[in-house]
């Protein structure tokens, strides 16, 4: 499988195009980021249906999915933070050789993605961030979250993987509709797999008073022009976070998709593709 050594760490990544023989074809090349205990796998529809116009970049983020490097990755949590993530993203286009990109995020990974536009603003096109948004700090629901999120990330034994109808109960507070049952699976078996430090690093860093404080500034400043889009259903980024993100600048438009959640590429493909097709039309004709 390809891999590339990125900052002292094996990464995974793999070529959606039109012709599975190429690994590119000259067109523009569209990189994805995954979001927080998942892998880039969930992006193979969206990026299957987009290699008519572009050459897609997959890979999993350090330490998720099959980016996977236990021999050299560090047992500091403190280097699994979400700008560590944004230059591993800048060296990962150097060492593919790739210039300037679409780039196209999803939950932590849009996260990750505002800050790569602003920092490397030569280096995207256009931009679409699912499940974005602005969440307010509080001390105590912070705290309350680190707390519970350690302990979900410390029991996560892999036979969990096995149960049945175990992705069922596990994807239901990220859906509002059904989604394929190997896609539910696929995220369980993402969600066991990701290294710990990796997960509880990432997710101290995401949900921390430094980035919900930066991110209306990070939003306001965007001048790389980006779509948000949010699931209207959605119970972890909220819809309304997203449309107070896209109100702070004019370089941003903004999609509310009805009867999705927090997975709208997946829950309603075709309506998801038609708000891209459409934003990205300008550029892409």
């Amino acid at each position: 499988m390809p891999q590339a050594l990125i900052r002292g760490h094996d990464h995974y990544y793999e070529w959606v195009t039109q012709d599975p023989r190429q690994l590119r074809s000259g067109k523009p090349v569209m990189v994805f980021l995954h979001g927080w205990g998942g892998s880039s796998r969930y992006w193979r529809p969206i990026a299957q249906a987009l290699a008519a116009d572009f050459d897609c970049l997959l890979y999993d983020l350090r330490g998720f999915g099959q980016s996977q490097d236990s021999l050299r990755a560090s047992r500091d949590v403190e280097t699994y933070t979400i700008q560590s993530y944004v230059e591993d993203l800048e060296v990962l286009l150097d060492a593919l050789e790739i210039s300037q990109v679409f780039l196209q995020a999803h939950s932590m990974g849009s996260t990750i993605g505002a800050l790569f536009l602003n920092q490397y603003p030569q280096r995207v096109q256009q931009a679409i961030l699912a499940c974005s948004g602005l969440f307010e700090y509080d001390e105590e629901e912070f705290r309350q979250f680190h707390q519970v999120g350690e302990w979900v990330v410390r029991l996560r034994p892999r036979w969990l993987a096995q149960v049945p109808l175990l992705d069922r109960l596990f994807m239901a507070r990220f859906l509002h509709r059904p989604i394929a049952a190997d896609q539910r699976r696929g995220f369980v078996s993402d969600y066991v797999g990701a290294d710990a430090v990796a997960a509880l690093g990432t997710l101290l860093s995401a949900v921390s008073e430094s980035v919900a404080t930066a991110m209306s500034a990070e939003f306001a400043q965007l001048q790389t022009p980006t779509l948000i889009v949010s699931g209207d259903k959605d119970q972890i980024v909220p819809a309304d976070s997203g449309e107070e993100a896209a109100a702070l600048n004019p370089n941003i438009d903004y999609v509310r998709m009805a009867q999705t959640g927090h997975f709208p590429m997946l829950e309603d493909t075709s309506t998801y593709l038609q708000h891209i097709h459409h934003f990205l039309t300008p550029v892409t004709c």
